[in-house]
């Protein structure tokens, strides 16, 4: 077993689910209801792990809990460094380790905004990256890659207004003949070593 694992083993007991190492860097799972004693025992604790270096959210939409909510802590002074994992739903919130961690407070946030994972007890959870007024969660799998909205200026009404997005786009054949589309009956230059078109040579005769 990995010595850090080991060492956040003996000091979280139970509350650890599962562990592994990954290209070298441990990582262990812990309750989701125990995530904030746990990280105040690793920050307080002999692992001595001071700094929060970043929380990001990774979704799996055919696990029964999607979510997963990663912690990635650096003990400076002891030089090591330690990944944390809970699992969640898209209904079931997470506690918020401001409290213990007070950079964790945008990075709950981003979570929230952009995976619509929910934070109790956050002293401010509010969106970080998209609009107040945006709807969904755009880092969310079964996301549509366009969105719900588009937005624009309206002369009109002289602001900013949202309207459902449109993907209109006019008919086009492609040939595939040539690189220009439109030209396909000529030799360009630059192009003596193109494959001509079989009906080149025969439409000169």
């Amino acid at each position: 077993m990995h010595p850090t694992i080991a060492a956040a083993r003996d000091l979280l007991g139970d509350a650890v689910l599962a562990d592994t190492v990954i290209h070298g860097e441990p990582v262990i799972t812990v309750k989701r209801e125990q995530i904030a004693d746990a990280m105040r025992k690793l920050r307080d604790g002999a692992l001595a792990f001071e700094q929060l270096v970043t929380i990001c959210g990774v979704d799996y939409p055919t696990r029964a809990e999607r979510f997963e909510v990663v912690y990635n802590l650096l003990s400076v002074s002891k030089n090591l460094r330690l990944r944390v994992k809970v699992t969640t739903d898209e209904d079931t919130p997470v506690p918020s380790v401001v409290a213990v961690y007070p950079s964790a407070n945008w990075f709950e946030r981003e979570t929230w905004d952009l995976y619509g994972v929910f934070f109790t007890d956050h002293p401010d959870l509010r969106r970080l990256l998209t609009d107040y007024g945006f709807e969904g969660h755009p880092l969310r799998k079964d996301f549509p890659l366009t969105g719900y909205v588009e937005l624009r200026y309206d002369e009109d009404q002289k602001r900013v207004v949202y309207e459902p997005v449109k993907l209109v786009q006019d008919y086009r054949n492609f040939e595939f003949l040539s690189p220009w589309e439109a030209i396909t009956d000529v030799q360009l230059p630059g192009d003596e070593k193109a494959v001509k078109p079989a009906y080149w040579d025969a439409s000169r005769k």
